[in-house]
């Protein structure tokens, strides 16, 4: 049942399992979580100082002065995640710089997005400082390849 659009069209099925393996190594050589947190942390922020809540018929409105500090923190933040997807270098200033964003717009900016930007924002900046890269397979190999010191007149090679 599930299956049956991709089977109407030939082919379709590889296509779909080779655009999913693409994507999935793409995502592993970067720091893929740590961008989407960020971008999520400034969805929120940018979003509660423009629109008007009602709930059960009382409006609420968060517009204040925070609208221009929210504008420019939720821009930097969403530009800070799509860096990291594509910069893996300047992982640790990104994830730094988001986490002084994030607890920037604790005050500035309607308690971080009622909270779900500050929470979005601290995650995200966590995980950018916290990724590192895998070493490359060649540099794994060589230093498994290395022969035990031996120290002259000594019975064998010296351990640790």
């Amino acid at each position: 049942m599930i299956n049956e659009p991709f089977g109407t069209l030939p082919g379709l099925r590889s296509r779909i399992d080779g655009t999913r393996r693409r994507f999935r190594i793409w995502r592993g050589g970067r720091p893929f979580w740590a961008g989407l947190f960020l971008l999520l942390a400034g969805a929120p922020i940018i979003y509660f100082p423009y629109v008007h809540i009602t709930l059960k018929g009382v409006a609420v409105a968060l517009s204040t002065t925070a609208g221009a500090a929210s504008l420019i923190i939720g821009i930097l933040l969403m530009t800070l995640g799509v860096t990291l997807w594509f910069h893996q270098q300047v992982r640790v200033f990104a994830g730094i710089a988001g986490l002084l964003l994030t607890l920037v717009s604790f005050p500035l900016a309607n308690f971080g997005g009622l909270l779900f930007g500050l929470f979005f924002g601290l995650v995200g900046g966590s995980l950018a400082c916290a990724w590192d890269p895998c070493p490359p397979e060649t540099e794994v190999q060589h230093t498994a390849a290395v022969p035990p010191v031996t120290v002259p007149g000594s019975d064998g090679p010296q351990g640790n």
